[in-house]
């Protein structure tokens, strides 16, 4: 449900294809039997196997929305993903994506040339943990929407539907402060106009911990210190260019016959790019039709680091501006990397533990819900709410 005022921005439809640098290996058309056809003609029975599989852990993962609606909440990762698929959850944030599809049936050539792209847009390959593969997966799918003027919305519409009081500051320092048989927790923050501090009963971090992320927050007079949460995150470049595509790198000499609106790649070294696609604006008129090829467009392209004039001259016949922006978008995934904790010291809490399992806007509003949830039941002693065994059981009797 979106917050009030905000509406679904109109779809607007461009096919996709798959480029190994030399080439189109795959091509989407106008026509889906024809689609499916090739797919089936390419690969098997593997593009089958695979929607199964995400399909199955879907209908496993959307039971959170249905214990969080009852109360129930968790005190680590762990306990979330084991309420939702048992072990074998678990077992997904320790193997490889390849491995676990490759053990599924899925053939390795449709792994290298339909799985490989799609993870590349995120910057990531498929020696990923299988969780967070699937659920790349899962939003790869076309049943996806926006929000009109911008998903940015959905978190300025949140703050003013909760009268939050919001300072524009950066916390330095979180420190504990005794109170009574609790604790306290200051919060020294710094802005362009004043430094200042506030004592909080309640702390949650939404920001990651690791180091070499900025801004960073200090935790000072924590007896013991607080554990060291580790990993990296992973860069991610996007560009965003103004300009006409060069469509005959490609194998298009004449850019009206240039089809697709989204270009996706193999994992080949000799590639400088991860993806690109036409941009629409974030609000879509009635009359509004995409960019065509041979008219200057706007592109988004993703690569692990910034874009050469040389590169952007092979990927644009030219252009008119180039607007970078560098982030560290992701965690830098290992299959045997640990899941962050959640609860850091008494009321203390940490959020964005959950990118470690799987990294999207919905994981982290699923990780909010369930801290708001646990942080109030373990206030008023409430522990019967929290870190239920077999909740699906127990949810049908309660009805």
């Amino acid at each position: 449900m979106l917050p009030a005022g905000l509406k679904h921005r109109r779809n607007v439809a461009g096919k996709t294809a798959v480029f190994n640098g030399e080439e189109f290996i795959l091509e989407e058309t106008d026509w889906y039997l024809l689609d499916l056809f090739r797919l089936w003609w390419r690969y098997g029975i593997s593009f089958i196997r695979l929607q199964m599989w995400v399909e199955e852990i879907m209908e496993k993962f959307i039971r959170i929305y249905k214990y969080q609606a009852h109360g129930y909440a968790f005190s680590s990762v762990e306990e979330l993903l084991h309420s939702l698929g048992g072990t074998g959850f678990l077992n997904m944030t320790r193997r490889s994506l390849s491995e676990s599809l490759l053990e599924l049936g899925v053939s390795q050539r449709f792994i290298e040339e339909v799985i490989a792209p799609i993870m590349r847009v995120n910057g990531q390959n498929i020696s990923i943990p299988a969780f967070v593969g699937a659920m790349s997966l899962a939003g790869a799918q076309g049943n996806l929407w926006a929000v009109e003027g911008g998903n940015k919305l959905v978190c300025s519409g949140l703050v003013k539907l909760a009268k939050a009081n919001l300072i524009k500051a950066h916390v330095t320092t979180i420190s504990p402060r005794a109170a009574g048989e609790s604790s306290l927790y200051q919060l020294d923050f710094t802005s362009p106009e004043e430094k200042g501090s506030e004592l909080y009963d309640i702390v949650v971090v939404a920001t990651p911990l690791q180091a070499g992320v900025r801004p960073s927050i200090s935790f000072d007079g924590f007896e013991p210190p607080l554990p060291e949460i580790t990993g990296t995150y992973q860069q991610t470049v996007a560009s965003i260019v103004h300009g006409y595509l060069n469509c005959s790198y490609f194998g298009f000499p004449d850019p009206k016959l240039f089809p697709f609106a989204s270009v996706l790649t193999t994992d080949n070294p000799g590639l400088f790019f991860n993806s690109a696609a036409s941009l629409c604006p974030v609000n879509i008129s009635a009359g509004f039709r995409r960019k065509q090829p041979q008219e200057a467009g706007i592109y988004k392209v993703f690569s692990q680091r910034p874009l050469g004039k040389a590169e952007l001259k092979t990927l644009f016949k030219s252009y008119y501006s180039v607007q970078v922006t560098s982030w560290q978008a992701y965690p830098h995934y290992g299959s045997t990397q640990g899941l962050p904790l959640i609860i850091l010291h008494d009321n203390l809490y940490y959020l964005n533990g959950i990118e470690w399992a799987a990294s999207a806007m919905e994981m982290s509003a699923v990780a909010a819900k369930n801290i708001a949830l646990l942080a109030y039941h373990r206030w008023n002693r409430q522990l019967e709410m929290t870190d239920q065994k077999d909740l699906m059981h127990k949810i049908k009797t309660e009805l």
